[in-house]
C-alpha cells in the first residue's frame, strides 16, 4: 500500500522508468530461479502421487474461479473500470510461498502443498494467457495474447524456474542456510513491479478513473469471493474423502491467487498504462487472503477436529 501511495505522488518517468523496467525484469527472473532451486525432486514425487488433491485444486483455481469471475463481471452495480481486473484476478494461479506457509501452520501435508502450489504456478504460465485470450479482449476484438507474450512468459518465468531446478545441486546447501532470501526477493520484486506498474498508470490518469467507492466495492467483492471459495474447498475436500491434512492443502492452495505471478504475466499481456488498474483488484484480494488465511491457519493449528 505504501508503494502505491509513493507511485501516486512520485511516479517514475522517462529514463528512470526504463531503468526500473529492466530492474523489474531481472528481479522476476531471479525470483523464479530461486523458486526452482528451492524445490526438491523428492517433494515433487511425493506430492504428485496425490492426484485427487491436485485435480481438485486445479479445478478450483482454473474452473471455479473463472466461472465466478464471469458471473461477477455481469453483475449489476460494478463499475466497468473494475471488471477487467476482477476477471483477470480469477484467471490466475495459486500462490506458492503463503500457501505452503499456511499449510504448515495448520498442520497440513506440506510436501503435497509444495507440489500443488508449484504445479498451479507452472500450469498458470500457459493456462492463464490462454484463458485471458478466450475471455478478455482489447478494443477492436483482438485477443490480448500473442506469440510474443507467450514467449516472454516462457523466457521470464518458466525458463528461470527450470534452470534453477536443474542447478539445485549447486545451490541447495546455500539456500538452506539463507531461507529468508527467497522471501526477501519475492517481496522486493513484487514491490518493484507494483511501483513501476502503478507509476505508468498514474501518469496515464489512473486515479481520475477510479473512486474511493469503487475501492470499497472491490474490498466487499474480494471478501465475498474468498469466503465462498474457502467454503467450497472445505466441503469439496470432505466430499472427496480426503484426509484432514489434504483438505487443508486444498483449502489454502485452492483459495489463493498469486500476486507474484499475476503482476509479471499482466506486464506481458496488457498495455503498461492499463496494468495498474488491472492489478488493483488482485492487490486488494491478495491482502485480504493473507489476513483471512493467517487467522484460519492459526486457529486450525490449535484444533485437530
Amino acid at each position: 500500500m505504501a508503494v502505491v501511495v509513493a507511485a501516486s505522488f512520485l511516479p517514475c518517468r522517462g529514463s528512470f522508468a526504463l531503468f526500473l523496467d529492466y530492474a523489474t525484469d531481472a528481479g522476476i527472473v531471479l525470483l523464479f530461479f530461486l523458486h526452482g532451486a528451492k524445490l526438491s525432486r523428492e517433494s515433487i514425487v511425493s506430492g504428485m502421487l496425490n492426484y485427487r488433491l491436485h485435480i481438485a485444486t486445479l479445478a478450483v483455481t482454473f474452473f471455479l474461479f473463472p466461472v465466478l469471475g464471469l458471473l461477477l463481471i455481469r453483475a449489476p452495480g460494478i463499475d466497468p473500470s473494475l471488471k477487467t481486473g476482477i476477471l483477470y484476478l480469477t484467471l490466475l494461479p495459486s500462490t506458492v510461498q503463503s500457501s505452503i506457509a499456511f499449510t504448515s501452520i495448520a498442520k497440513g501435508d506440506v510436501p503435497a502443498a509444495v507440489c500443488a502450489a508449484t504445479l498451479s504456478n507452472l500450469l498458470g504460465m500457459f493456462v492463464t494467457p490462454v484463458l485471458v485470450g478466450i475471455f478478455m479482449q482489447i478494443p477492436g476484438g483482438q485477443t490480448q495474447v500473442t506469440l510474443d507474450s507467450v514467449r516472454t512468459i516462457a523466457l521470464q518465468l518458466l525458463l528461470p524456474f527450470l534452470v534453477g531446478h536443474l542447478a539445485r545441486p549447486m545451490f541447495a546447501v546455500w539456500l538452506a542456510k539463507h531461507k529468508s532470501l527467497i522471501g526477501r526477493v519475492d517481496r522486493g520484486t513484487i514491490l518493484l513491479v507494483v511501483y513501476t506498474a502503478f507509476s505508468a498508470s498514474v501518469v496515464a490518469g489512473l486515479w481520475t478513473r477510479i473512486s474511493a467507492l469503487n475501492i470499497l466495492v472491490m474490498i466487499l467483492i474480494s471478501c465475498g469471493l474468498l469466503a465462498f471459495v474457502l467454503g467450497v474447498c472445505w466441503r469439496m475436500g470432505l466430499w472427496l474423502g480426503l484426509k484432514r491434512e489434504d483438505v487443508i492443502v486444498l483449502l489454502f492452495c485452492g483459495s489463493k491467487k498469486s500476486l507474484a505471478s499475476g503482476v509479471p504475466i499482466a506486464g506481458t499481456l496488457f498495455p503498461p498504462t492499463e496494468i495498474g488498474l488491472i492489478i488493483l483488484p488482485l492487490m486488494i484480494f491478495h491482502q485480504i487472503q493473507l489476513i483471512v488465511c493467517a487467522v484460519i491457519a492459526k486457529r486450525m493449528s490449535k484444533c485437530r477436529d
